[in-house]
């Protein structure tokens, strides 16, 4: 069994690209961590940060890699490049872990 990536998304309440972003995710079958950052100032810190300055949800990261918003999670989806961007992430975490469950 291999290792999956861990999946982040910052979200706050109310957000339609955030809800579209997790039905995406869920519609692949994909697990991921949920951080909503509606009212969390620190949260919402933290995520600007990670994401390089970008202040607008969802904010999602694969592994280590930052992917972007909805919109860039889609493109990657519909240019066939999303799966790759996994497996390649799964290959990480798989190897960090010290190649365990390979």
């Amino acid at each position: 069994m291999h290792k999956m990536p861990q999946i982040e998304i910052y979200t706050t309440r109310y957000c339609g690209y955030c809800q579209s972003a997790k039905a995406l995710l869920a519609r692949k079958g994909l697990a991921y961590s949920e951080i909503d950052v509606t009212g969390d100032h620190e949260g919402r810190i933290r995520m600007v940060e990670r994401a390089n300055g970008r202040m607008t949800v969802p904010q999602i990261f694969i592994g280590a890699t930052h992917v972007g918003g909805f919109q860039e999670l889609y493109a990657l989806e519909r240019a066939g490049r999303l799966d790759p961007l996994l497996a390649s992430e799964r290959a990480a975490a798989t190897s960090a872990a010290g190649g365990l469950g390979s």
